[in-house]
């Protein structure tokens, strides 16, 4: 008994060196929502991080980041009767994170990103969004098992836009991004290397308008916004940006929604546009809009939509 108590004692000593030699594993995050903080820029940041229970966490998992709308939160954005975003992690397999953008408040509500030329206080203030955004991934990465060739962003409106800008300066960390009824507003797009955009936007959005500027509907200070980019310059500036040689060509047609997309662009990247007839400013699919807002569209499911884009991607 002494002597296999002296073993057990010798095989805990060498198991604890063993362990100050090598460096720790990632820390698994925990089930649902996790809040989390981070310093950047001079400011206490923070993010929600949502692991699905279902998820393999024996094999590096792709990352979305999902960003609010401006006036939006962290919290609105990972509620799924809005947007539904944990649904489509626990189908697709999706670590998510939802940053919250800068806001005045305390709990961070009515937060805006600085996606170039809109919107708020975050433009107003020049915030680097790009590299808190650039830090959250590395965060994530540190807790759960990425993988770095699947990083995606995702956005509704001020989101998409901010969106858009991490295509146009991040494309070294995110793969492809999918923007919802937020247009480029990038100040300076020029990616490092090709990456896949889908953007999706109602005909009849009233805050930022299919055929370019602010609509009826858009903050009421002005000064707060911009006039927005066109859908078709959007996509006109992205097709050239990716050396797409051929117009798009449709790939969807149902009653009240299409889609279509260009081929052979640079690199192997993917541009697709998703246009639906109504729904106004909210996001596909949606089991929920805000408060006397018409109804989001059922003709198209944004998250089916960009889930499919993402995973074709080669």
């Amino acid at each position: 008994m002494k002597v296999a108590g002296w073993l057990l004692a010798l095989a805990g000593l060498l198991a604890g060196l063993v362990g100050a030699w090598l460096p720790a594993a990632p820390a698994l995050a925990d089930d649902g929502l996790q809040a989390v903080t981070l310093q950047h820029g001079g400011q206490q940041r923070r993010y929600l991080l949502h692991v699905p229970a279902n998820l393999d966490r024996t094999r590096p998992a792709p990352l979305l980041l999902a960003l609010h709308g401006g006036g939006g939160h962290a919290e609105f954005m990972a509620d799924d009767e809005r947007y539904g975003l944990q649904r489509l992690a626990a189908s697709a397999g999706y670590v998510l994170a939802f940053p919250n953008g800068s806001s005045r408040f305390p709990r961070g509500r009515l937060a805006t990103w600085n996606a170039g030329g809109c919107c708020g206080q975050a433009r107003d203030q020049n915030v680097d969004d790009v590299g808190f955004l650039r830090a959250v991934v590395a965060d994530v990465q540190a807790r759960v098992r990425i993988d770095p060739a699947r990083v995606f962003a995702t956005g509704m409106s001020n989101g998409g836009m901010m969106a858009h800008r991490l295509a146009c300066e991040a494309a070294d960390v995110f793969r492809a991004v999918a923007a919802v009824a937020g247009t480029e507003a990038a100040p300076n797009c020029q990616p490092s290397r090709p990456v896949s955009v889908l953007h999706i936007h109602a005909l009849d959005d009233t805050h930022v308008l299919y055929g370019g500027g602010a609509g009826a509907d858009a903050f009421r200070d002005r000064s707060q916004v911009m006039d927005f980019v066109s859908v078709p310059v959007t996509m006109s500036r992205w097709a050239q940006r990716l050396q797409c040689p051929a117009p798009p060509k449709p790939v969807l047609e149902r009653p009240g929604a299409r889609c279509e997309a260009y081929a052979g662009c640079a690199g192997g990247a993917q541009l697709q546009l998703c246009t639906v007839d109504t729904g106004g400013h909210s996001w596909p699919g949606a089991e929920k809009v805000r408060r006397g807002k018409p109804g989001a569209t059922q003709a198209l499911d944004a998250n089916a939509t960009m889930a499919e884009f993402f995973g074709r991607l080669p």
